[in-house]
């Protein structure tokens, strides 16, 4: 069994090719080889070992659905190095018992299938109880970021702000429909990436909260997240 393209209309924006390979991987604190090897398969030497696939086998671009897969297996990754191997064969078998094609970003990843899929991981990796816990509980964390829709399809990411792991709030909002799916400031809608931008040229934080309208806080953790992910 193979993890199939799921069947997405093709307007939905969700599935789009917007995003080149190293943009995901500074938008969620991942190395750009490790987002690689999920989407190309180790060192791009095995597509068919890949956990991620693109919308399109003609442009090289990956979808917000993309990026919401890499944000769930990045809470894999944090406690344990992820086995491509062990993630792929516990994700087919979930989907082929539950009828699933794309458990990752399905609601379903919080109820029985995803149950199912990280037990059969935990057992390939050979995790003791504590650790099974502990890993439940990390995608727990990461999953709380995400905003569903009414068919329980990911509509919106909250990223971390920093590369450490930590229930910050909920400042920065990865959304397709927003900023052509670019990070930007939630309040306001403002591009993380101008704030850094202006930062960098010699503004300070209270000049540009002061000509956006916004909390100087926000704007500080906007520039913190701009400095991780440059």
């Amino acid at each position: 069994m193979t993890l199939t393209r799921p069947q997405i209309p093709a307007e939905d924006l969700r599935e789009i090719p917007m995003y080149h390979l190293p943009e995901v991987a500074r938008y969620l604190h991942l190395p750009t080889s490790t987002l690689r090897d999920w989407v190309e398969g180790r060192d791009g030497r095995s597509p068919a070992s890949a956990i991620i696939t693109r919308p399109s086998d003609r442009d090289p671009r990956l979808s917000f659905n993309n990026l919401v897969e890499a944000h769930v297996l990045r809470a894999l990754r944090h406690e344990h190095k992820i086995s491509m191997q062990a993630v792929r064969r516990a994700l087919e078998d979930a989907q082929a018992r539950f009828g699933i094609k794309r458990l990752l970003i399905d609601k379903k990843l919080l109820a029985a299938p995803g149950e199912m899929f990280l037990r059969e991981y935990g057992r390939l990796l050979s995790l003791t109880k504590l650790n099974q816990l502990a890993m439940e509980e990390i995608l727990q964390r990461f999953l709380r970021r995400l905003v569903r829709d009414v068919e329980g399809l990911p509509i919106r990411l909250y990223p971390f702000v920093a590369p450490g792991f930590s229930d910050d709030r909920r400042v920065i909002t990865i959304d397709p429909r927003l900023s052509y799916g670019r990070p930007s400031l939630v309040s306001k809608g403002v591009s993380t990436a101008i704030l850094g931008e202006r930062v960098n040229a010699g503004e300070t934080i209270k000049e540009l909260a002061d000509y956006y309208g916004l909390d100087e806080q926000d704007v500080k953790e906007a520039v913190i997240y701009e400095g991780f992910a440059a």
